[in-house]
């Protein structure tokens, strides 16, 4: 049942994710989108598709999921974008990404300064903002946003020092794996000496309200005020780690605008990035029913 009282927007690149067995719907702030509207949760997702067949088949998908496009801009020049997705032996996913694709010229519009303003949240991350014109739109929208989440999620060789920095001290929560922390941390000339040290340093530097730190089958961390909470990962016979970290942020996200109790908030994060990872894809079908039977056994 979705909440039409509350919504997230989620900025940034929409594509196909082109994997041996067949493409995919992907791209982090869709595979977050997809999963938050699953939670029950109104997502608006704001990206740029191509003028061509790819681009026209990912607005039908998405419109069959129950999304609205209506904020999926068209591009007549740049083609729809497509990442090559490989899986190794150990069920990593690793990814080429292509250049100079839609979702690089994401126009600003009026109209999307109130879509923002009135959002519960505004999710982005660093990878969207690789070219100057989307770039510029997703710092426009920033000024407008009041709960700006950062989901770091380097992707080389898209990783630029001054722009994460830049973002870094727009967000009010940021989400970080532990090497996605260390390397902050190089970034800043800051030796790394444990996982509470780290966080405390950067939301003081960046003045950053909520760090969540996510470690794989370590679970993860939660840093809040003056709080750490420590949860556990929920065991799993993995299928693939495809959007594992974007599922766990669909999690936090659907509890966190709720201003849920943050062991509550974390317990769904935790269980709906383990939920997805047992399954294959970012994106797979299930209905809200299933994840909760699954997260009620832990």
């Amino acid at each position: 049942m979705i909440q039409d009282n509350q919504y997230v927007v989620c900025f940034g690149e929409v594509l196909w994710d082109l994997f041996p067995q067949g493409a995919r719907a992907g791209g982090a702030p869709f595979n977050v989108a997809y999963n938050v509207y699953k939670m029950g949760v109104n997502v608006k997702v704001l990206s740029r598709i191509g003028s061509d067949e790819l681009g026209d088949k990912l607005i039908d998908q998405i419109k069959n999921w129950g999304i609205t496009t209506d904020y999926i801009q068209v591009d007549d020049q740049k083609p729809t974008s497509t990442v090559i997705a490989t899986i190794d032996e150990d069920n990593e996913a690793s990814y080429e990404i292509i250049n100079d694709v839609a979702w690089d010229y994401i126009e600003f519009l009026p109209k999307l300064a109130e879509l923002v303003s009135n959002a519960d949240a505004f999710i982005f991350g660093s990878l969207a903002a690789r070219n100057e014109k989307t770039r510029k739109t997703l710092l426009k929208l920033l000024e407008y946003a009041k709960l700006k989440i950062f989901d770091v999620n380097f992707r080389p060789p898209f990783v630029d020092v001054d722009l994460i920095t830049e973002l870094l001290y727009h967000a009010d929560i940021v989400k970080m794996n532990k090497a996605e922390m260390r390397q902050i941390l190089d970034f800043l000339d800051v030796e790394y000496v444990n996982e509470d040290q780290s966080a405390a340093f950067i939301k003081d530097h960046f003045k950053i309200k909520e760090i969540v730190l996510t470690k794989g089958s370590k679970g993860a961390r939660y840093f809040v005020e003056n709080e750490s909470y420590d949860c556990p990962a929920v065991p799993i016979t993995i299928a693939d780690t495809v959007g594992s970290g974007d599922s766990f942020l669909a999690g936090f996200i659907s509890k966190r605008i709720q201003l849920e109790a943050p062991y509550k908030i974390m317990k769904e994060a935790i269980a709906l990035g383990a939920f997805i990872t047992s399954k294959p894809g970012a994106c797979p079908d299930y209905e809200y029913e299933e994840f909760q039977k699954f997260r009620d056994q832990y």
